[in-house]
């Protein structure tokens, strides 16, 4: 059988005059690049059970805008519409502009080409009708919040929505109110052409229902999973699931990259990549604490719809083979779901993949736009299982369309944050091929400034601990968060592969020196580059604070950020295993280096950059401080002795002792100054008033002078509307009081601000005239472009997504005000207040 699927999109574009226009089409003009994908995926299990990618029927990657197409990074290859192999149908009257095809005003270098170089702009609908053969279809399309030639300033005039046969997928849909700067992002839907439920669907879907992917996360796998390395269905697989963390105290999270995967004839080999199921967030093997805490997650959901929920579970750990090993209880919307989870029960045994699905329905109060859908997971009593303990694999959330309808609200302007999809090519390890070399390296050498010189200038504070001397268990210590890099991220090495990795700590291969030394060594037989601290044995540093910075610093991951790799805690060492930045650091491009300075704008990219890494994480105070104290996630700040560089401690905290998420956001401020200034933080062989940047630096704008401490590589170069908003960045960081001081997701957004504001004075050319700016006087020695910025909006949108996150199960609950109720999974019989059942259940639909 032979479907027709037709997609349009309707627009409502303000203009100056005030006049709305109402179009229809499908690929978006304006700011935005969409495009779509269409995938069949319905088919047989196969009799054997080895990890087979699905291999889909229709594949169909339409690159909007282009006559040409061709190959992105990930080797995908894509037709461009205008080719006439797709029928584009556009709404003609006189009243109406035809569609056109552009190219984008200004492509970065991290965005893929392909699709995100061209789009097809229009004020009027436009309809694309594809013949396809029943069975589920993925629909993704993608936007690219840019502008094109002559469309002017889209941020706020661009509102359309796009329909997909019966279902509305987007109504009256703003880019811009959910882009995360000038970032390209995606949304994901599902739809089922057929007459009814399938065997081998890879997910439970009527023709009457469609789903929209909210979140599809590999918990803790230490990396993201991008679309060329998903199962064959080009699923990405995010790995940011301590963001949505509320109580993770003391969760661990296990690694077993060797063992064999066995799916049985339950669950598609195609359900999720192997990774998903080598890797687990569990609660820890502390059972006292165990017992009294829920490892819980909440995510942001649209208020008024229904969530398909799919958790993902493998048990892979040795201890774990028999039923009862580990129960524990699952609790959706703060209901219980499942009273005695037992993985091994469910899968029949170690190393077989299972996941459960489940339906929660969010009520709506009063004009709540969203509400948190929480998934809590807490052990069965001891008497009943063998380890008090929970884990959790993978997760992918799914709206349901409720009356045919999957559109939700815009983001508010003012509370618009980073929750939602993410760039796909943000995890395209071949972004790296496109940007200059020195980019990697400056971009990662940012955090030398907070990890590499970890002990450098650090107080000694002697710490006895009878366990320094021995080996602490790795379960206790990794505690990995999101990164690009391999699985091996967090690994546990033996001081025999860290003497092989440094020919048995040889001094040609020290390359910095700290509270020990700092290698550069080679892993995986040679074919990986790292940074290797060793710490001094007579440097005092306790096993408590060594565990400490594993357990914080493993969890930082981002891609502007250097990531922590692995650790050695054998034979009396204690050993840090680091990203190898191979053009060096930050500092060896500000200053005091023979290398060439960076440019204005990339300095902003880099500022920004590590902004929104550490607006992911932001509990690891002082840039390089070590905190002695508890990891909660819920507590607001540490009290207790640090260890750090100075110059970028926090002033508070010699007046209160406390370090609180502010204090990062202080120690930021001071990169900051860095990077405009070209100088150190701390110049100690200064007069007294210029020892201390940050404090010069705050010192020089009160008295209107702060242009003198900038670069003089810089002359000329800036826009002033750029300068006074980063300098207004700067100085919130640096507030002497705390509170004052914005969040690390302010900064982002201002940075953002700051870049488009540098963006748009080069775009319209930057004026020699001076005009009013931050300081009144500015001679012609200063660095400052002059330029007459147009106020087109008066607004900047800051982004709402760019993390997702998967799971799987079939279970239906509701939340509607402060009500739950359920049907048990696998039950034909609704319990009172039922509303919890299995999805491939049709009494349970």
């Amino acid at each position: 059988m032979h479907f027709s699927l037709v997609l349009c999109l309707s627009l409502a574009m303000e203009i100056p005059s005030k006049t709305t226009f109402s179009v229809q089409n499908l690929l978006f003009r304006s700011f935005l690049h969409l495009f779509f994908f269409i995938q069949y995926l319905v088919v047989p299990v196969t009799a054997e059970f080895n990890v087979t990618p699905y291999n889909p029927i229709e594949n169909f990657a339409i690159d909007c805008g282009s006559s040409m197409g061709g190959k992105s990074w990930d080797d995908r290859p894509w037709v461009g519409d205008g080719n006439g192999k797709f029928s584009l149908i556009e709404q003609q009257n006189n009243n109406n502009k035809p569609s056109v095809s552009k190219a984008a005003s200004q492509l970065s270098s991290s965005v893929d080409p392909l699709p995100y170089s061209t789009a097809r702009l229009s004020y009027s609908q436009f309809t694309y009708s594809i013949p396809l053969t029943d069975g589920q279809k993925f629909i993704r399309l993608h936007f690219y919040p840019t502008s094109y030639p002559d469309f002017g300033d889209p941020s706020k005039k661009a509102f359309f929505s796009v329909k997909a046969g019966n279902f509305n997928l987007l109504s009256n849909f703003s880019a811009s109110l959910h882009a995360h700067g000038e970032v390209p992002f995606f949304k994901e839907f599902c739809v089922n052409l057929d007459e009814g439920q399938s065997e081998g669907q890879t997910y439970p879907l009527g023709n009457e229902t469609a789903l929209e992917n909210m979140y599809r996360i590999n918990v803790c796998g230490g990396k993201g999973i991008s679309p060329k390395d998903d199962s064959g269905m080009f699923r990405t697989w995010f790995s940011y699931d301590y963001q949505y963390l509320t109580k993770a105290d003391p969760s661990a999270l296990p690694v077993n990259t060797t063992i064999d995967i066995n799916f049985s004839s339950t669950i598609q080999s195609y359900a999720a990549p192997k990774d998903v199921y080598t890797t687990a967030r569990t609660m820890g093997t502390n059972k006292t604490k165990n017992e009294n805490y829920q490892l819980t997650w909440e995510f942001p959901v649209d208020s008024g719809f229904s969530y398909f929920v799919r958790l993902h579970f493998c048990e892979f750990q040795s201890e774990i083979t028999k039923p009862s090993d580990r129960m524990f209880e699952i609790f959706l919307a703060n209901a219980s779901a499942e009273t005695q989870a037992d993985v091994i029960r469910w899968s029949g045994g170690n190393g077989i993949p299972v996941d459960r699905d489940y339906v929660v329905a969010i009520g709506k109060i009063g004009k709540e736009k969203q509400r948190n859908l929480s998934i809590a997971m807490h052990p069965s009593p001891e008497w009943k299982t063998r380890f008090s303990d929970a884990i959790l694999n993978g997760l992918e959330i799914f709206k349901l369309s409720n009356h045919f309808n999957l559109s939700g609200p815009n983001p508010d302007p003012d509370t618009t944050n980073q929750q939602g999809y993410s760039s796909p090519t943000s995890n395209n390890p071949n972004n790296s091929k496109v940007v200059f070399g020195i980019v990697g390296g400056v971009i990662s050498g940012f955090v030398v400034l907070s990890l590499l010189c970890f002990f450098v200038y650090s107080r000694k504070r002697r710490v006895k601990d009878t366990d320094s001397s021995k080996g602490v268990p790795v379960m206790e210590l990794i505690k990995c968060g999101s990164s690009s890099l391999p699985s091996e991220l967090c690994r546990y090495f033996s001081l025999a592969e860290i003497k092989q990795a440094t020919n048995n700590f040889d001094n040609v291969f020290i390359i910095g020196v700290g509270f020990g030394n700092v290698y550069k060594g080679f892993i995986d037989g040679g074919a990986t580059q790292v940074a290797i601290k060793r710490l001094n044995p007579e440097s005092q540093q306790g096993a408590h604070e060594f565990r400490t910075e594993i357990e914080m610093l493993s969890q930082l991951r981002h891609l502007h950020l250097v990531s922590l790799i692995g650790y050695c805690n054998d034979g009396g060492e204690m050993i840090l295993i680091y990203d190898y930045m191979a053009n060096g650091t930050l500092r060896d491009h500000l200053y005091n280096s023979k290398n060439p300075p960076l440019p204005w704008k990339q300095r902003i990219e880099i500022c920004l950059g590590a902004a929104q890494g550490c607006s992911i994480f932001t509990q690891v105070s002082g840039f390089g401080l070590s905190r002695i104290g508890p990891t909660n996630m819920s507590q607001t700040h540490v009290s207790t002795g640090v260890k750090g560089s100075f110059g970028y401690l926090d002033p508070e905290y010699s007046r209160r002792g406390q370090l609180t998420e502010k204090s990062d956001v202080y120690s930021f401020g001071v990169v900051l100054c860095e990077i405009l200034c070209a100088r150190p933080a701390i110049h100690r062989s200064a007069e007294k008033a210029l020892v201390n940047l940050a404090a010069q630096a705050q010192e020089c704008h009160r008295n209107g002078t702060l242009y003198n401490m900038i670069d003089p590589f810089l002359k000329g170069k800036i826009a002033v509307e750029c300068l006074k908003k980063f300098t207004e960045v700067v100085m919130g960081c640096l507030h002497d009081d705390g509170m004052e001081r914005p969040s690390m997701d302010a900064v982002v957004w201002g940075l953002q601000f700051a870049l488009q504001l540098q963006e748009t004075a080069e775009e319209e050319g930057l004026k020699p005239n001076a005009i009013a700016g931050i300081e009144e006087d500015i001679d012609e020695e200063s660095p400052i472009i002059a330029y007459a910025m147009e106020d087109k909006s008066g607004e900047v949108f800051s982004s709402i997504g760019d993390h997702v996150m998967n799971s799987r199960s079939t279970t239906s609950f509701s939340l509607t005000s402060d009500e739950q109720s359920f049907i048990r999974k696998g039950s034909d019989k609704h319990l009172s207040k039922a509303v919890f059942s299995e999805i491939r259940d049709p009494q349970g639909r």
